[in-house]
């Protein structure tokens, strides 16, 4: 739930979610374009100074947000420099391959370009706003229902731990590393209960509302929004030129 309270106290969440999606595919674009990892890097040096300092999101929750990409990507780097071979027995063997590391060092960073500028549009964006935004671009209706239901389930898992865990601590329930497992269990069990319960909840009122398997949301008016448009244009153009003039030279 980070990322949502990150987004509803954003800056940028005034800013008209289709302009920041525009521009983050233009820098998405220019992160595909760029023709060495220096130029991906950079690229995705100012897609993370954007966030911090035009968006104004608290650089220690950024970081936060991007360790498990950014760990991610470095298992990822350290599995790709190994490749399997068969050796003279004919059983699979594996080895180091110092010769892919231009390769790998390109995909990395490329992969940290792209993640940055969907970083920038997820933690000034709502999921309400892009669930709008989406629907206006006609993603198909179910797709987007699932996504609303994975959200609020999402909520209703972490409210459900929070409050076991506080529940169990008061009474003691970690006391000790036996007792840590024992209570561990139990939470376990009794957060699947409670999940499948509040889901039935869940259904049982939407039933009672006479729901036709569509779910609608208020979407939010954007003052400005033909300016924010323009200027979202005008600075991802300017990227994918900055990178372009890059490749050409």
């Amino acid at each position: 739930m980070t990322l949502e309270r990150l987004a509803y106290a954003s800056p940028w969440r005034c800013i008209a979610p289709s302009a920041k999606a525009l521009f983050c595919a233009c820098a998405m674009t220019a992160a595909w374009l760029t023709a060495s990892p220096r130029a991906a890097g950079s690229l995705a040096l100012v897609m993370g100074v954007i966030t911090v300092a035009a968006a104004r999101t608290p650089w220690r929750h950024y970081l936060r947000v991007l360790r498990a990409p950014l760990g991610f990507l470095a298992l990822s780097c350290l599995t790709m420099l190994v490749t399997v071979t068969p050796d003279d027995h004919g059983l699979a063997g594996w080895r180091l391959a110092p010769e892919l590391v231009p390769q790998v060092m390109m995909t990395v960073a490329r992969a940290a370009a792209l993640c940055t500028a969907l970083l920038l549009l997820v933690l000034t964006t709502p999921l309400g706003d892009l669930l709008g935004l989406m629907r206006r671009l006609r993603v198909p209706t179910l797709l987007l229902d699932l996504m609303a239901l994975a959200y609020r389930m999402q909520t209703v898992l972490g409210e459900v731990w929070s409050d076991s865990i506080t529940a169990q601590r008061a009474r003691l329930g970690y006391d000790g590393r036996r007792q840590a497992f024992r209570s561990l269990a139990a939470l376990i069990s009794n957060m699947a209960l409670q999940v499948w319960a509040r889901a039935s909840a869940l259904q049982a009122a939407a039933d009672a509302r006479n729901d036709t398997g569509e779910l609608r949301f208020l979407t939010p008016q954007f003052e400005k929004s033909s300016r924010h448009h323009l200027v979202a244009m005008l600075a991802g153009l300017g990227l994918v030129a900055a990178v372009l003039s890059g490749v050409a030279g």
